[in-house]
């Protein structure tokens, strides 16, 4: 099984919420790029390591994931 973790950047303002209670720690902030507002922002590193739990979508106080299995 693998997903699709999308992170709208234009909301994501790199909490580290969803990394903390991401049971696989598959994500992490992204050290390349800063968002408009200058954070940097959440991104999925193992894309076919995810079960797909949402508890990242869940946690995100700013609405700003989707997870979608693929």
């Amino acid at each position: 099984m693998a997903a699709r973790i999308t992170v709208d950047e234009t909301y994501c303002k790199g909490c580290k919420l969803c990394i903390e209670v991401c049971p696989k720690d598959i994500l992490a902030l992204d050290e390349t790029k800063l968002t408009p507002k200058g954070y940097r922002p959440a991104t999925c590193t193992d894309p076919e390591a995810c079960i797909v739990c949402g508890q990242c979508a869940v946690i995100c106080p700013d609405v700003a994931i989707m997870v979608e299995e693929v």
